[in-house]
This record gives structure tokens, C-alpha cells and sequence, in this order.
């Protein structure tokens, strides 16, 4: 079986695309996700299955809007992914809750950045299906505009080790 962390976009503890993480969970387990766990209300979910990367995001996706009425996008990526974007930020100076990766299904366009804007100071890198953004004063009042991440879903450096250790111990537990 293979490990995976589903990253799902716009799910919020509050407002629109509500979802609770013991719905999302019984969700996951409904469709016959194994070893389901979830961490912070913000879509965010390990779990084992047999099939292929595309048929899991397939399914999640199509249970997803069966419950909210639409997917709020589910992209997937493996512990190695993960440990890899956290390994390898390009913000080495920042501090992990000030910098957010975004993680998108296929590679930023090429022209991305031609498009940004950051009256804040914001930094910003482009790495493959990744794009790094440190905040030096926090993403709640940045007025960063970057078309590019609307594609995405974003998480804080200290999520994404989170997700990371997370996979690697249910790879290590050896259910």
C-alpha cells in the first residue's frame, strides 16, 4: 500500500467550505482509505491505499463533492515530497509559521512571477509543482498578488514537516 497526504483546497473551520476533519476522515474511510488520520482544521489528511496517485485523487475528489456539493480540490503528494519541499526552502532565514508553500498540481507556468506584486517584502520562489512565499510580516495583512497560487493550496513550513512526520511514522508503524 502506498502512503499519501491529500492537501484539500478552501476547507475552513468556519464559513464556506466547511468540513470537519471527523467527516473528512470518515469520508477517506468510506471510499476505503486505510489508516486515515487527519491534522488541524484545514484539509489535511495521511492515509494508505492500493490504488495509483490519480485514481485516489479521483475518488477523494468525487466523494468530496458528493458531500459539499463541488471538490474543493484535493492535490496529493508523497512523505518524500513533503520532506523534500521542507527540506530544500529557499528561505532558509524565515521563520517556518511566515513562510507557506504552495503546493500545486503541475508545475507553475514559466511567466508566473512577470505577474507579481509584493509591496510587503514578500520573497518568492518557483520550484516545480512548489512556490515558496516567506511574509516577513505575516501572509494576514500582505498585500502580495500572485495569480500563480490560486492553482494551489497553501501550508505553513511547520504543516508540511507536521504532514511529513505524520507519514513517516504510519510508514514506520507497518500496519
Amino acid at each position: 500500500m502506498t502512503i499519501f497526504v491529500a492537501l484539500l483546497r478552501a476547507v475552513n473551520v468556519g464559513g464556506t467550505g466547511m468540513l470537519s476533519m471527523t467527516d473528512l476522515k470518515a469520508l477517506c474511510e468510506e471510499i476505503g482509505l486505510k489508516d486515515v488520520r487527519t491534522y488541524i482544521q484545514s484539509g489535511n489528511v495521511v492515509f494508505r491505499a492500493d490504488e495509483d496517485e490519480a485514481t485516489v485523487q479521483a475518488r477523494l475528489e468525487k466523494a468530496l463533492a458528493d458531500k459539499m456539493g463541488k471538490s474543493p480540490g484535493v492535490i496529493l503528494r508523497s512523505r518524500e515530497a513533503l520532506e523534500r519541499a521542507a527540506d530544500t526552502s529557499p528561505f532558509p532565514h524565515a521563520k517556518p509559521n511566515y513562510l507557506l508553500v504552495t503546493f500545486l498540481q503541475e508545475a507553475a507556468p514559466e511567466d508566473a512571477l512577470t505577474k507579481l506584486v509584493a509591496p510587503g517584502g514578500e520573497e518568492v520562489h518557483i520550484a516545480g509543482r512548489e512556490i515558496y512565499v516567506h511574509y516577513p510580516d505575516g501572509s494576514g495583512r500582505s498585500k502580495l498578488k500572485l495569480p500563480a497560487l490560486k492553482a494551489g493550496t497553501s501550508r505553513n513550513l511547520n504543516t508540511v514537516r507536521k504532514l511529513a512526520e505524520m507519514a513517516r511514522e504510519l510508514e514506520d508503524s507497518g500496519l
